[in-house]
């Protein structure tokens, strides 16, 4: 596995997500994301049970690890992530989130892919209340709330969802990031912030626009 520095809390990270990237060339779409300095790209892994689509699995992202130095970002939107996450670390993720609705013992799974060398974050669902990772919310390297319902990109921002953001940094503190997916552009990029968030996934933002590198500047300027 490519040993990548996971982004310490306490910066504003902008993660591009690639299931709004071209996937005949995705190779091409990280690299030019790379040229504009992020430091992560996530990884948005579907199963077609947990969510209603189905993106990639270990052997693209096997693929995508030997073009590319970026901290991968992987989020497991899948309904056994205990039982494939050896096949994606060994392909060269960084980082990986899974679901809290997927998982009955998320601490385990936790120490488990702590052991395996990677950071290892939790997600919830926008109608899944922040009581269900308040205890192991802190043992995450960083903690997911969706602020759409996974499956497809492009969706309107849920503002309501949203609004979780402040009591997941209460819970974790100023060390643990707090990562946010789902409708993020210029515009809501500060809402989100200002509730607590440091990283950032944007997808729709940045591939749809022709200019990638000035979409996540215009994200990045927004948040300063």
């Amino acid at each position: 596995m490519s040993r990548v520095e996971f982004p310490k809390a306490g910066t504003i990270e902008v993660n591009p997500s690639i299931l709004s990237a071209d996937f005949a060339c995705l190779a091409d779409e990280i690299a030019v994301i790379e040229r504009a300095g992020v430091k992560m790209v996530h990884l948005d892994v579907m199963d077609g049970h947990f969510v209603p689509n189905i993106t990639i699995g270990p052997p693209v992202v096997a693929k995508l690890r030997g073009h590319s130095k970026l901290f991968f970002d992987a989020h497991l939107m899948i309904t056994e992530p205990r039982k494939y996450a050896k096949a994606f670390v060994e392909a060269g993720t960084n980082h990986i989130t899974f679901h809290i609705e997927v998982e009955d013992r998320p601490e385990e799974l936790i120490d488990v892919l702590h052991d395996m060398g990677v950071t290892a974050g939790i997600c919830l669902n926008p109608e899944t209340p922040v009581e269900r990772v308040e205890k192991v919310a802190p043992l995450c390297d960083m903690v997911l709330v969706m602020t759409v319902h996974p499956g497809f990109g492009g969706q309107e921002f849920m503002a309501e969802a949203a609004e979780k953001i402040r009591r997941i940094r209460e819970i974790v503190g100023p060390e643990i990031r707090v990562e946010v997916d789902g409708g993020i552009d210029a515009e809501i990029a500060p809402i989100v912030v200002g509730y607590g968030a440091d990283t950032l996934v944007a997808g729709h933002a940045i591939f749809s626009k022709s200019d990638r590198i000035a979409a996540i500047e215009a994200i990045r300027e927004a948040c300063r």
